[in-house]
């Protein structure tokens, strides 16, 4: 099975190291082309058009920022369907709008190819290893003809049912990621206020359930403003807009997620973005310059 790969960035390269690592042959495309050095190092085709990366593949996976991104570089000029032949598969791994989503498998399916939603949690570092968690929504058939290449990027892998489920459930997850760094952070905050290590506070914190993945693994760094990006406050930012804008469009009212689009707004405007999305501790930090 030759593999396409649309999009390089943090995930996007992780990912085709991982698949050229596992024996894959990967042609990739990404619009800054210095993103696509790695890969070509490790053996990646590297070509100039995502038409040029359907033609060389049966199998394209999409790892881009957003909707708008994904029909670009699938329906444009030079885009996915102008490299169509028979059996074409894509996967879209990046984190969009489950309604763009149909619409998107829609317009593949007009055009004889079939779409799964492929969204994954996890960062780089879990990517190339293999240890992705990966949600699949669309054709079980196609799902099927898959499996052995999730498998290789995946450690866990649920097929979920219908095109845009995939999509939801990986925005429920990122609103899980919201709220648990916010928690987190001002937790911190708290303990710094009233004089105790906040060392201290996550010893106590892991010595009970509420203790997270999160509490474990990154919050130490937290504490030492270490917020080197695996997935930058930004980009979480962005898929806060886009748990917003889907909750709008199903008639939700979800109260929390509007308060922590406001908070990581101003915390990107203030020039903390480029950090990991932990680094809304830092924001914190600023706001309350006292501590």
């Amino acid at each position: 099975m030759k593999i396409g790969l649309i999009g390089t960035g943090m995930l996007g390269n992780s990912v085709g190291i991982r698949l050229l690592k596992s024996g894959y042959h990967l042609t990739a495309f990404n619009r800054t082309v210095e993103k696509t050095r790695e890969l070509k190092d490790n053996g990646a085709q590297i070509v100039c058009s995502p038409k040029e990366v359907a033609a060389n593949s049966d199998v394209v996976i999409t790892v881009i920022k957003d909707s708008k991104a994904v029909n670009q570089v699938s329906f444009e000029k030079n885009g996915i369907i102008d490299g169509i032949h028979n059996d074409l598969i894509v996967c879209d791994m990046s984190t969009i709008n489950p309604l763009d989503s149909k619409n998107i498998a829609k317009k593949f399916l007009d055009n004889n190819i079939s779409m799964l939603d492929t969204p994954v949690m996890g960062g780089p570092n879990l990517a190339i290893t293999g240890n992705l968690v990966m949600m699949v929504a669309g054709n079980e058939k196609t799902f099927t003809k898959c499996k052995d290449l999730f498998n290789t990027i995946a450690s866990k892998v649920f097929f979920l049912g219908e095109n845009g489920s995939a999509h939801g459930v990986k925005l429920a997850m990122n609103l899980q990621i919201t709220m648990l760094a916010l928690a987190l952070s001002e937790g911190i905050t708290l303990s710094r206020a009233v004089n105790v290590n906040p060392k201290i506070f996550l010893e106590i914190l892991n010595s009970t359930y509420f203790k997270t993945g999160m509490s474990e693994n990154k919050a130490l760094k937290m504490i030492q403003d270490k917020f080197d990006a695996t997935f930058t406050l930004e980009n979480l930012k962005k898929d806060i807009n886009i748990i917003s804008e889907t909750s709008k469009s199903l008639s939700l009212d979800l109260p929390m997620i509007k308060k922590a689009e406001e908070v990581y707004e101003k915390a990107v405007n203030e020039g903390y973005g480029k950090l990991d999305y932990t680094g809304i501790l830092a924001y914190l930090k600023k706001l309350n310059e006292k501590i």
